[in-house]
């Protein structure tokens, strides 16, 4: 059975929230909910009058221009009244929607700058989902709820009037019509109850089928869907998922229709008594036509405002659960110093960094990923990382670079604890190359210098020819202010994973931070141009600290010292020659690796 979700931030707390945003951004919000609301108050009374006062004037034979005037007063005044609604409600969405952008841009700050253990946190992912889908358009809950809350003040005013209006009414008929209303709604609220209970089922039923649609049309799987004939498993994966899914919209529908049913009976019931009631007040005498007129429809519009009541309310407590997800997230604590910290100290030869007693462990894991490891990269050092897939290479770079904090131990930059400072100062001394990495839709020249403006060309320029690409950028047709990528630009071009790969080297070496990162930075390059990487390495890590992850062992030789990791501890160290020598598994790894470079070697 599915427990009931209990947001950290209640209504109130939500709506102060809400109304505090637009106080920062658009003040006028508010204000509008409350204009709207009385304006549409005014309009339904018009309406309720209109009738009956017509009706009056003819039961007493008022002459024709007083009936007339009448017509045209009441009518003019529905117009005005419709007039200014329609106005007021064609310039309310810009400014609302104002309101949601600034918390789409917070969110958005959030996601970008929130530290890189967060990202990791499947509580923290959720509930990102949870806040990207209630700001997602007009129609969520960071927007929609103003329209919410025009309506419960509509309604509120609206029920204090016709209150007022059916004073003298019987009060049981009143209360029978506020009893019957109210019954009608949680017969409503049932079948809504059942498709809240359900809501996660039918997320993962058109998850899966959206998925299905995308996988069928992207073009980073249309080779595999036509090499290995796979459009007949996706369509019966696909013809089961539909299944499902009519099978789930079939209690849906079932549901529906009880909860439509006694909607029907209870307001059966309600008319009738209404109209029983009026009717016997009208044959006695004691009601005119036009009264008679004037207190059906006001018991009606007052039914209406009852429902309306409580549906707004059922809606708001929703719109705030979304709402709650957003503030959740954007007040997810952060582990690591922003904005304040102590100064990162600098040394005349180049940074350190150390490692004493450090362990991780992933969130969930069973065993640690490092464990106990104690290493100094001295300045100026190139540092090579090898090892087998699993053995924590990747996670002792993203400890080194400040990604993830320490289950044990201490990460050390120049002998000072890397928690003491503000983290985004410690992200500047790192100049990186990832095995994941992102390729904007902006021009060669953006891509590398990472901005619009005050790009250094001359840099740049240099930036790629230690990359190996200036031959490939010369031959676009705009050379490095060509645009890469075609999702945003349709000149724009498609670089090969190689091509892309220099391109993201050529970026780090722009960034020229004190510490370069290169994960893996070879790994979709051929064997030449391999090797004219490895040439130029030594020009672009002069002055640096460097550490250097490789599968392929042969470009160690390049670097001062070798680490072989194994089981998340460091196994070997030495040169490339030392680690030979001693035979051990850095050498059978070079072993295996260099067997198939070998002419004439049998296996």
């Amino acid at each position: 059975m599915r427990s009931k979700e209990k947001p950290k931030y209640g209504w109130a707390s939500c709506l102060g929230f809400m109304l505090g945003t637009a106080w920062r951004t658009r003040k006028r919000v508010p204000f509008v909910c409350l204009l709207l609301a009385c304006l549409r108050t005014g309009q339904s009374l018009v309406q309720l009058f209109l009738g009956p006062e017509i009706l009056r004037r003819v039961e007493t034979a008022a002459p024709l221009p007083e009936l007339l005037g009448a017509v045209g007063l009441f009518t003019l005044g529905l117009l005005l009244l419709s007039g200014v609604v329609k106005y007021v409600d064609g310039i309310t969405p810009w400014s609302r929607a104002d309101v949601r952008s600034s918390l789409v841009l917070d969110a958005n700050d959030k996601s970008c700058t929130t530290s890189y253990a967060n990202t990791l946190d499947p509580v923290f992912q959720r509930l990102q989902r949870k806040a990207e889908y209630a700001m997602d358009g007009d129609s969520e809950a960071t927007q929609h709820i103003w329209t919410t809350l025009t309506d419960l003040l509509n309604t509120v005013l609206g029920f204090c009037v016709y209150l007022l209006l059916l004073r003298d009414l019987e009060p049981w008929l009143l209360v029978s019509v506020t009893v019957t209303a109210a019954a009608g709604f949680f017969a409503t609220l049932r079948v809504q109850a059942w498709e809240q209970a359900h809501r996660r089922e039918s997320e993962g039923y058109f998850a899966k089928l959206a998925y299905l649609y995308e996988t069928a049309r992207s073009p980073r799987v249309a080779k595999d869907v036509r090499i290995f004939g796979l459009k007949s498993w996706l369509d019966q994966i696909c013809e089961r998922v539909l299944m499902l899914v009519d099978g789930f919209l079939s209690r849906r529908e079932r549901a529906h229709l009880l909860g439509s049913l006694a909607a029907v009976v209870l307001t059966l019931a309600r008319n009738g008594l209404a109209y029983f009631v009026l009717l016997r007040l009208a044959l006695e005498g004691k009601l005119s036509a036009a009264e008679f007129l004037l207190y059906f429809t006001a018991v009606t519009e007052f039914t209406g405002w009852i429902t309306t009541f409580l549906e707004r309310c059922a809606e708001l407590r929703r719109e705030c659960l979304d709402i709650s997800a957003v503030r959740e997230f954007l007040d997810w604590p952060e582990p690591f110093r922003f904005g304040a910290g102590a100064a990162i100290p600098e040394r005349a030869d180049g940074c350190e960094l150390r490692l004493e007693k450090v362990s991780y462990r992933y969130p969930g894991a069973e065993r640690d990923t490092i464990h106990s490891m104690d290493l100094t990269i001295r300045p100026g050092e190139k540092l090579a990382i090898v090892g087998l897939n699993g053995a924590g290479k990747t996670t002792l770079v993203k400890l080194l670079c400040g990604f993830l904090d320490p289950t044990e131990g201490v990460v050390r930059y120049n002998g000072v604890d890397i928690r003491e400072f503000d983290r985004r100062e410690y992200y500047h001394r790192f100049s990186a190359v990832f095995q994941e990495f992102s390729v904007l839709d902006v021009t060669v020249a953006e891509n590398v210098a990472q901005r619009t403006e005050d790009i250094d060309r001359a840099r740049v320029a240099d930036c790629l020819e230690k990359a190996g690409l200036t031959e490939a950028v010369a031959a676009l047709p705009q050379g490095m202010d060509t645009h890469v990528g075609r999702k945003v630009y349709l000149d724009g071009v498609e670089f090969s994973g190689g091509q892309t790969q220099r391109l993201m080297l050529a970026r780090a070496l722009y960034r020229d931070g004190a510490v370069l990162v290169l994960d893996e930075p070879t790994a979709a390059l051929d064997p030449i141009a391999e090797d004219d990487i490895y040439r130029k390495y030594s020009a672009m890590t002069a002055g640096k600290t460097s550490v250097f992850i490789s599968h392929r062992l042969a470009s160690t030789r390049f670097c001062d010292r070798i680490l072989f990791l194994a089981d998340g501890q460091i196994a070997e160290e030495g040169t490339h020659e030392a680690l030979l020598a001693q035979g051990g598994g850095y050498a059978e790894l070079f072993e295996i690796q260099s067997r198939y470079y070998r002419e004439g070697r049998h296996f």
